[in-house]
């Protein structure tokens, strides 16, 4: 595997890692999280993050699309905060902490740990 792809994918997981260390004492609550500015801005910025990675990985090996799921999406999502931040919903946010986050980090410890 091409060595930025895989530094890529640690960015990736070190950003997962960092938005499920904010809830580490504490459950996660949907209403908890949406009045936390300070919280809600520290995940959005690690979704640009992954956002970020997903796209620069897509466009060094755009066989990764089949490899990581919703890879689009997912660059979707980083321009839409970036970008659309005054669309953002808390909802959709945390829709994707809860439903697509441990899936992603699954497949990238898989892709980090078959180099």
């Amino acid at each position: 595997m091409d060595e930025r792809i895989l530094k890529w994918l640690y960015d990736i997981k070190f950003a997962i890692d960092e938005i499920e260390s904010y809830f580490e004492n504490q459950p996660k609550d949907f209403f908890a999280y949406k009045n936390n500015l300070m919280l809600k801005r520290a995940v959005e910025r690690d979704l640009e993050i992954i956002g970020e990675a997903v796209n620069r990985i897509l466009q060094r090996d755009l066989q990764f699309e089949n490899k990581i799921s919703n890879a689009r999406a997912i660059v979707g999502l980083r321009n839409q905060v970036i970008h659309a931040y005054d669309n953002i919903s808390d909802e959709n946010i945390w829709s994707v902490l809860i439903n697509h986050l441990p899936k992603l980090k699954v497949e990238v410890v898989s892709l980090i740990s078959h180099v």
